[in-house]
């Protein structure tokens, strides 16, 4: 009777725990198509709310904890917290995300419609309803939305310009629910005549399955932007510094030696550092410095991108700013981490920081979400900071106006794991949502050039000292998402939830276990 209970939670929590091979840096992009289909079949059979919301935590706990397994590293390697208690933390982070995921198999469950409804409209609806909640509450965490495990080489990718990640999630679950539907439905029949409408019901659902596929291989042909100017040179620096090394006194001056030897190394118009590649406050680097790196790129005929801390009236910020040909600009980091760039509830928790954690700089402010893109080497840039090209809806904040997108960030804190290839895998979707080539320049990986459609160009090693050159093109105009955002998911979405609504007014019957 227990296994008989326990085996469907141990089977979704497989399922879940598969899918991340769906990700980056493995890229088995049929993987999460699959096991969303298992767990919708396992939701269609579960006999009570509480029973399907179990299903669903089970398939966020295999998911997260191996999905995001890195955040241990993080917090033992590099932030000295215990073993145990790293340990901990990773568990109810996962928990935390989880527990969306079992959200959405109890509100499945509650609603009163056919078996067929159920799985084709309600459960993709509200698992991408869970996606785009979590990209936003508690500041957002949008990292493994089953949508990037398409990018760059599925065909669901095409709807990234037109649907941003959570539209390409959407078509997902769609698919999974379809093939759910296909593969596992299975519903006595009392006449011919039913065996024979089954059938037909199946093959309607698989011409919609491909038909769903076809389409979004089909919006991958379409040029959303149009090139705008001349292909420019730029040079994207790799320090490779160690974490543990980043912030000590003894190290700086090779630090900042590494980074004055890779940028005149290179002739590119624009050169961009890392995040905090040079670990001091702005007003600390020493002018020679900073003199010799401007002469530099004015005989470039370009300017360079320097990763560095701030200070303003008593505010810090993680920041970048340039020197160069152009005018001396500056963009602040907008979206900060909680607990890694400031305390929620301070009061509170800020014994946190300042006692379990060693975390430099940890209590940042935002720079604000109006920030006009940088004026540099003939293009206009829009910089992005760590993580925060996790959020497309804010990236396109910068656009149209913005011509190439720059994410400088220092993914170190996370050693070799697969979170580096993860975050890579985000910066590739937003460049298909904007039509823009995202130029990466990371401290030890991955330090990439990522073109419009997604796809890497060229890349550094990780965890080596490095400079990647390459030749880039700007972008003008404005994709689908770009002008929408999230809207049109959403509108599909509200769609589908009103006819299941529309449907549940019918008085259906909730179907037993094991009817559909």
């Amino acid at each position: 009777m227990n296994q008989s209970i326990a085996s469907p939670y141990l089977i979704a929590f497989i399922a879940g725990a598969l899918a991340v091979f769906g990700f980056a840096p493995f890229d088995f992009f049929l993987l999460p198509v699959l096991a969303l289909a298992v767990l919708f079949w396992l939701w269609s059979r579960a006999g009570r709310p509480l029973q399907a919301a179990g299903l669903g935590f089970a398939f966020g706990m295999g998911l997260f904890i191996f999905g995001i397994g890195w955040i241990y590293v993080a917090l033992h390697e590099y932030g000295h917290m215990h073993p145990v208690l790293a340990a901990l933390a990773l568990a109810l982070f996962a928990a935390v995300n989880a527990a969306l995921p079992a959200l959405a198999g109890y509100l499945q469950a509650r609603c009163r419609v056919p078996p067929g409804v159920h799985i084709l409209l309600l459960m993709p609806a509200l698992w991408t309803v869970a996606e785009w909640m979590r990209g936003f509450l508690f500041t957002g965490f949008p990292w493994l939305s089953v949508g990037y495990s398409q990018v760059p080489h599925s065909p669901l990718a095409g709807y990234a310009p037109l649907l941003g990640v959570y539209g390409v999630s959407l078509m997902l679950a769609m698919s999974a629910g379809l093939l759910s539907f296909i593969v596992h439905r299975a519903v006595p029949f009392r006449t011919e005549w039913e065996q024979r409408k089954e059938s037909r019901l199946r093959i309607l659902m698989a011409a919609l399955l491909v038909l769903i596929w076809v389409v979004g291989a089909a919006l991958g042909f379409i040029e959303w932007t149009q090139p705008r100017g001349e292909p420019l040179k730029v040079s994207l620096l790799q320090g490779n510094i160690a974490q543990d090394e980043k912030f000590e006194e003894g190290k700086l001056i090779g630090t900042l030696e590494t980074y004055r030897r890779l940028a005149e190394n290179s002739n590119a118009r624009l050169i961009v550092m890392p995040e905090t590649a040079l670990p001091l406050l702005r007003d600390n680097v020493p002018e020679n410095y900073q003199a010799i790196l401007r002469d530099h790129v004015r005989r470039n005929g370009g300017d360079i991108l320097i990763g560095a801390f701030e200070k303003e009236h008593g505010n810090y910020y993680n920041s970048v700013y340039s020197l160069g040909s152009s005018e001396t600009q500056h963009y602040r980091k907008n979206h900060l981490v909680p607990f890694g760039e400031f305390i929620p509830l301070r009061s509170v928790l800020g014994w946190l920081i300042n006692e379990v954690l060693q975390i430099p700089m940890g209590d940042l402010a935002s720079g604000g979400a109006a920030q006009a893109p940088l004026n540099v080497a003939g293009q206009k840039v829009a910089v992005n900071i760590c993580y925060e090209d996790a959020f497309g809806e804010e990236i396109i904040r910068a656009l149209p106006d913005a011509t190439l997108l720059v994410n400088v960030t220092n993914d170190a804190w996370y050693g070799e794991s697969h979170a580096t290839m993860q975050h890579n895998q985000l910066s590739q979707m937003r460049a298909l949502e904007t039509g823009r080539m995202m130029l990466r320049a990371t401290n030890t990986g991955v330090t990439s050039v990522i073109g419009v459609d997604g796809r890497v160009q060229a890349m550094l090693p990780q965890h080596e000292e490095g400079v990647l050159t390459a030749q880039v093109q700007g972008y003008t105009g404005s994709t689908p998402y770009v002008r929408w955002g999230n809207a049109a998911m959403l509108v599909l979405i509200v769609m589908m939830l009103l006819a299941a609504w529309r449907l549940q007014r019918k008085k259906f019957p909730r179907p037993l276990a094991g009817e559909g």
